[in-house]
């Protein structure tokens, strides 16, 4: 494109100040030679092949985030499943099968474990697999690297070698770690953004050694030869050392001339590289920590439980071990019909000890009922289902991207619901990357007529607190004062933002541009008063910046290639307003002026004479220009704050005004900058110019505070122009989706790369931030860190954080707000072990916490800290590789996958399209699936008490012999058959409210993170209400049966017959069990519990016909035995009453006496009042959801307080206007 040709032959280093100019070569310039430990890596360019053979063998540009390969699965699958105790348990009980002492036989415990073992490495298997895909979608990409000859091919990215020169184009990733030869600008300059590695998504700029720029073609590299020596692989994104070897000349590296892996180029149509570091040597790579084995808190809790029963069995065995010594010492002689001693030595009177020990094994064997082994593989189960029901969510699916939610593990899915705090990437996660122009402040008057989010909702709210306290008659205000005083300013916002939308709904959206307001719009502003001062601002708009013009070829239309979001807005607002940057040449900008006399815009020529650029310690952004009248303009646009101290006495006329409206675009939740600007002479700039010129050209270490102090001559006594505010464009649901979050009670910390300044304002655009929020900022003193001053530097960031603590303890107003924000320079020392406490202490207290600049690694520090620190689950969400490493740390990593690089995807537990879905991830999913495994784990530790329990008692009741009192079928089918169904579906199915309550009700969600549902005092419930189970089903029985008779034909009950019957018991009692525990029935459930029952006698039908059963003596036992015997039937009634009683009682007490928030909700929706009373049901959704001093809701809630203040105000000055009146009357 021809626009793209002449853009290219531009020496963009002209425009660059500090970050881009390139001194001059003297005499005195030298390499220090490179050496030692770190600084070893030799690099021969366009010869890849020497670094495949030792000695200089580097590894591949393969990449991997599996947590196993083909070698490792075997042995690493097998010590996660063994991890397990009750694994473990069972492993030493199958090889114990396999001797005398088993009271089962070998298949009745081996073929359970093979199975759930089995099963469990299939799904860890499974998933690894899912990640080698999506590593191999990476892995496979093309890159255009040199063959021979100048020909350039493409090959995968995981085929490419040191050495290789590549060839990079316009909006690709770079595959690899690459040193920078040459690009399509002359001067070697490049944009490079780096938002998968730092989060930044102002564009970088990189720039060639000259003595490469020569080589900007593909035949050129025919005969390339070079040697790179510089340093050894390292995580350090943004430092490098190193020098090229070109031309029997040496030239030193710097990271100007480094182009990191999964960063992407922007704005050039191409450079090529030679790759330095590949693959894992990578530095993004070198950021990235291997996948961690990750297990939820309810596992590991769930262990612990294992471990109490495991004891418990041991100390029943043991009480069975000493049982049967008295019985083997004492009573065994004497019963001659037994025949003892036994051929095995098993039951030997003479040596009761021996025999103690033998009966110890086969207890511990008996009573393994008690340590449930199919809770594992039901877990894992459920885990999957309940995984495949949030990969099917159609409301987690981007329709834009066809990107559904993918759950990429399930073992963590309980996490979900017991998050405490989120740690989220900025860039790409919250934002996306767009400003939107919508007001502004211009000579003093305020223009921009639509009102922001915040606004709406504050006015909307605002209404609604009248009209409810006027019904109430309650209210602080009449029904008439309240709208006498409030109607004006909640009329002005609500009835001029329905103009607006009524306006913009009848035309097309402009990307970057939501101003409404006729007094500025189609030449109107010609009309205004203050023409001069806006025609004034619109050149500052449409001049000050570093921004390229693109036109498109079909409509004419310019589009900017701008550092900065805020920059694109600026001028897509300039062109709305008739002022269009059209061009740019190597010294002048070209603007289109529109004024309303003439009917064609007028093109208008400045020359740039000097560009200050923007940086973080700025603040602020300069540009000297020449117009056409040969007068000499210097623009300025910056931080209000540091704009308002550079502005001379004579150039304050409109400050007040001004800062008014700005502190009104900053409640409104804007982003803000003043523009100001002041004329220059020529001698002036002619002096200036002669020693900026001289520090531009300077080296040395000193170079940037010449710069820094020869600007700052520049930029004083300037002129007050007036201000911009910009929305900033968050990610879809952002806002609502934070607000949503902070109702539920989960803190939310920002970990960006991106600079204080915009993470503050993003900040404020989602709600973390709002004015009147108090920001403790923390940073560290630059000039200690340079000379070195390590120790003075912590005292100064603990003091800091102390002053801060201390502020908060003394505040004494609840409405207060703290803001806690830190650089990664200072979050150095902060992260040091003497320190990170206090640190971690001062931002527990605070609302939000937002740390800026931050490294990859400070990112898996902090999440490190946080997790460790309040023992409590954390979840990190990020988007690029930069996030790869908190992402890993966290408890749980969520990856956003509807951006672009896949690493956080890949490294991640959860993925997502777009971060509005994690609430409802959070908030609906995890909720169900804390409770759903919470209780399903509860129910499968008390049905087993129940049932294994029984088995212990009627072991002493006969004689502490080892015998059971059930056949060994019903002993296997009882948790693999005929009680695993009901409760996987309780796992899958259960629900305590709806999706739609979730949402309306967050508070809900507490009941996660405070652990409401496996706590030591439910767990041990559960335990209790297993134990009374068991004593009711055996002593009922057993009296019922043991000495009458039970048939017409006179019989008593025998072994089998009592053994059923008691097995039947257990049946009926557990499943209206858990039909009791369940809150919402489907047809599943009702046939599963159902089904359950029906099996069990359908089971004693088929068993009693088989030959087998004669061998057992259980022939016909359903059918001849204990069908035609009532009182069989009868006890089953009444053991399952009595057992289900005492849980019965409880929960109807505490429904009625102490209910929990879904019990409420559960009985507003029963008895339909959430539809008949409207009211009640808003009520009590406002109560459900946890005071936070973040979010949308928060920063409304605050703005009515302040309306409610001026309101209030307004009432008082009018009743002390009046008083005197009435006192004179009187």
């Amino acid at each position: 494109m021809a626009g793209g040709r002449i853009r290219a032959k531009l020496r963009r280093s002209n425009l660059y100040t500090f970050a881009c100019h390139r001194p001059h070569p003297t005499e005195e310039d030298k390499t220090d030679e490179i050496e030692g430990p770190g600084y070893s890596r030799i690099v021969h360019c366009n010869k890849p092949h020497i670094h495949e053979i030792k000695p200089l063998k580097y590894c591949t540009n393969y990449i991997s985030t599996t947590k196993y390969n083909f070698l490792t699965f075997l042995p690493k699958a097998i010590f996660e499943q063994f991890r397990r105790v009750a694994n473990l348990y069972f492993l030493l009980a199958a090889a114990l099968s396999l001797t005398p002492v088993s009271p089962f036989g070998p298949m009745s415990m081996i073929a359970p474990l093979a199975f759930v073992v089995g099963l469990s490495m299939a799904k860890e298997a499974l998933e690894d697999w899912r990640r080698f895909i999506q590593d191999m979608k990476v892995n496979l990409r093309k890159a255009s690297v040199h063959k021979e000859g100048g020909v350039f091919g493409l090959k995968p990215w995981m085929k490419l070698r040191v050495g290789d020169i590549v060839k990079v184009e316009k909006d690709q990733f770079f595959p690899a770690d690459l040193l920078l030869l040459s690009s399509s600008y002359e001067d070697g300059i490049c944009y490079v953004e780096t938002m998968n590695l730092d989060g930044e998504t102002n564009l970088k700029v990189k720039r060639a050694l000259e003595v490469t720029l020569s080589l900007d073609d593909d035949p050129t590299f025919e005969g390339f030869d070079a040697t790179i020596r510089c340093e050894d692989p390292n995580p350090n994104l943004y430092t490098f050392v190193g020098k090229l070897d070109y031309n029997s000349r040496v030239h030193p590296l710097d990271p100007n001339q480094i182009l990191l892996r999964d960063s992407k180029l922007r704005n050039t149509a191409y450079v090529y590289g030679v790759v330095i570091f590949t693959g894992h040597d990578s530095k993004v790579m070198q950021n990235a920590t291997k996948s961690p084995s990750k297990r939820s808190r309810i596992e590991k809790q769930m262990d612990k439980i294992i471990y109490i029963l495991f004891s418990f069995l041991v100390f029943i065995s043991f009480i069975s071990g000493v049982g049967f010594i008295v019985k083997t010492k004492n009573d065994l002689p004497h019963w001659w019909y037994l025949q003892v001693p036994d051929r095995e030595g098993l039951f030997d009177p003479n040596k009761p000890l021996q025999s103690a020990f033998y009966h110890l094994v086969t207890a511990l064997m008996l009573y393994g009922y008690l340590i449930p082994i199919s809770l594992y593989v039901s877990i894992e189960v459920v885990k999957v289902l309940q995984a495949i029901f949030i990969n099917q969510d159609l409301n987690m699916y981007d329709e834009e991207s066809g990107t559904p939610a993918q759950a990429r593990t399930s073992n963590l899915n309980e996490e979900l619901g017991q998050v405490d705090t989120i740690l989220s990437d900025k860039t790409g996660t919250l934002t996306c990357n767009q400003m939107d122009f919508l007001k502004c402040s211009i000579a003093g008057t305020a223009y921009g007529t639509r009102a922001s989010d915040v606004e709406l909702a504050a006015a909307k709210q605002m209404v609604m607190d009248m009209d409810g306290q006027g019904q109430n008659g309650n209210g602080n205000f009449s029904e008439k004062n309240g709208h006498e005083f409030a109607g004006p300013e909640i009329q002005l916002e609500t009835v001029i933002t329905s103009k607006d939308e009524d306006a913009i709904n009848n035309k097309n959206p402009i990307k970057g541009f939501s101003f409404e307001d006729s007094r500025l719009m189609n030449g109107n502003w010609f009309k205004e008063p203050n023409e001069n001062n806006i025609l004034l601002f619109f050149r500052i708009l449409s001049l000050c910046h570093t921004a390229i013009p693109e036109q498109n070829q079909e409509t004419g239309v310019f589009t900017y290639e701008a550092e900065s979001p805020d920059e694109g807005a600026f001028l897509v607002a300039a062109r709305e307003f008739g002022f269009e940057f059209c061009k740019r040449t190597q010294s002048s900008v070209f603007v289109r002026e529109k004024y309303p006399s003439s009917q064609e815009p007028t093109e208008r020529e400045f020359k740039v004479l000097a560009l200050l650029d923007f940086t973080s310690k700025r603040k602020r952004m300069s540009v000297i220009i020449r117009d056409e009248k040969d007068q000499i303009l210097l623009l300025c646009k910056g931080a209000d704050s540091i704009i308002f101290d550079r502005l001379s006495k004579n150039g304050r006329m409109y400050e007040e005004a001004t800062r008014k409206h700005l502190n009104e675009y900053g409640e409104a939740g804007l982003r803000t900058l003043a523009l100001a600007y002041k004329k220059l002479s020529e001698e002036e700039y002619s002096t200036w110019n002669d020693e900026f010129t001289k520090a531009k050209t300077s080296f040395g270490a000193d170079r940037e505070a010449n710069l820094e102090r020869v600007s700052d001559l520049m930029e004083k006594d300037l002129i007050l122009v007036g201000a911009t505010a910009v929305e900033d464009k968050l990610q879809k649901g952002v806002p609502q989706c934070i607000d949503k979050l902070a109702q539920a009670g989960l803190k939310i910390w920002v970990l960006t790369g991106d600079k204080m300044e915009t993470a503050i304002n993003i900040g404020f655009a989602c709600s973390l931030l709002r004015q009147g929020m108090r920001q403790i900022c923390i940073s560290s003193n630059l000039d200690a860190i340079v000379q070195d001053c390590r120790q003075a530097a912590k005292e100064d960031i603990l003091q800091q954080i102390t002053n801060g603590t201390e502020m908060i303890k003394v505040e004494k107003d609840p409405h207060a707000a703290f803001a806690l924000i830190i650089d990664g320079k200072t979050l150095t020392y902060a992260l040091e072990d003497d320190m990170k406490h206090h640190f971690l202490n001062l931002a527990i207290e605070c609302a939000s916490v937002i740390c800026c600049r931050v490294s990859p690694k400070q990112k898996a520090l902090v999440t490190r800290l946080v997790k460790e620190g309040t023992g409590k689950i954390t979840l990190a969400i990020g988007d690029g590789a930069n996030d790869v490493g908190m992402i890993q740390e966290a408890d749980i990593g969520v990856g956003i996958s509807g951006c672009e690089g896949m690493q956080a995807v890949m490294a991640s537990d959860f993925a997502i399209a777009e971060f509005q879905f994690l609430e409802r991830l959070l908030v609906v999913h995890g909720h169900w699936c804390y409770k759903r495994i919470a209780q399903m784990i509860c129910y499968f530790f008390y049905k087993n008490i129940a049932f294994g329990l029984t088995i212990f008692y009627f072991e002493a009741f006969a004689g502490f012999s080892g015998q059971s009192v059930y056949d060994d079928w019903y002993m296997l089918l009882f948790n693999v058959v005929l009680t695993s169904l009901p409760v996987i579906s309780l796992g899958v199915f259960e629900q305590d409210v709806d999706s739609e309550v979730c949402l309306q009700f967050p508070a809900l969600y507490q009941q996660g993170p405070k652990n409401l549902f496996f706590d030591w005092q439910r767990i041990f419930g559960w335990m209790a209400n297993g134990l009374y189970t068991s004593l009711v089903i055996f002593f009922l029985n057993i009296v019922i049966f043991y000495d009458q008779a039970f048939r017409l034909e006179g019989q008593t009950a025998d072994m089998v017959a009592v053994g059923t019957a008691m097995m039947t018991c257990v049946i009926w009692a557990v499943n209206v069990q858990i039909a009791l525990t369940m809150s919402h029935f489907t047809w599943i459930q009702h046939f599963l519990i159902s089904g359950s029952i029906t099996m069990w006698y359908l089971f004693l039908l088929v068993y009693g016909e088989m030959a087998y059963s004669l061998r057992v003596n259980a022939f016909r036992v359903l059918i001849e035995i204990l069908a035609p015997a009532p009182i069989y039937w009868s006890t089953t009634l009444l053991v399952t009453v009595l057992c289900n009683l005492p849980y019965l009682a409880h929960i109807s007490f505490q429904r009625s006496f102490k209910p929990l928030d879904h019990h409420i909700i559960q009985e507003i929706k029963y008895s339909r009042k959430d539809i008949e009373d409207g009211h009640m049901w808003s009520r009590e959704r406002s109560k459900a959801r946890q005071k936070t001093k973040i979010g949308f809701t928060a920063r409304v809630d605050a703005k009515i307080r302040q309306l409610k203040g001026r309101l209030q105000k307004k009432y008082s000055t009018m009743s002390t206007c009046h008083h005197p009146i009435g006192q004179q009357q009187t």
